[in-house]
């Protein structure tokens, strides 16, 4: 199974990383790629299902599940379409935060494996850019 793994070190603390990266209705925010997001409705429980709509494409909706482990600092989001998997997590640093992902591409998407490290690698930045933007 194709994959990658990426990170990137921000000024904000994890609690303000944490609050863009766990609701499914943020990620329109720093996520390149996606245009909006359909929630659905609430579990009550660790996993929130939404709908994502792909940037250009508003007619396509794309069922995701999301995984939040707060104690562990870990979201994991996946495609219920394609199947691919992102697994962030979050490392407390001294002065900040490390946000790393890991992206499993099944066998099938594997000829995406390039644009999609390309758009996590500016979803990378945006995020740390926006979490540090919440911490000042």
């Amino acid at each position: 199974m194709p994959s990658f793994s990426d990170e990137i070190e921000t000024v904000a603390q994890p609690e303000d990383v944490w609050k863009l990266l766990y609701d499914p209705q943020r990620l329109p925010e720093w996520w390149v790629g996606i245009e909006s997001v359909e929630p659905a409705a609430p579990s009550g429980g660790p996993d929130r299902d939404y709908t994502m709509y792909p940037t250009g494409y508003p007619g396509f909706p794309m069922p995701q599940r999301m995984h939040t482990d707060e104690t562990d600092h870990r979201v994991v989001v996946s495609c219920q379409v394609s199947d691919l998997e992102f697994s962030w997590s979050l490392v407390p640093l001294t002065n900040g935060t490390r946000i790393a992902v890991e992206v499993m591409i099944p066998e099938n998407e594997a000829a995406r494996l390039d644009a999609q490290r390309a758009g996590i690698t500016r979803s990378l930045q945006r995020l740390a850019d926006a979490a540090a933007q919440t911490s000042n």
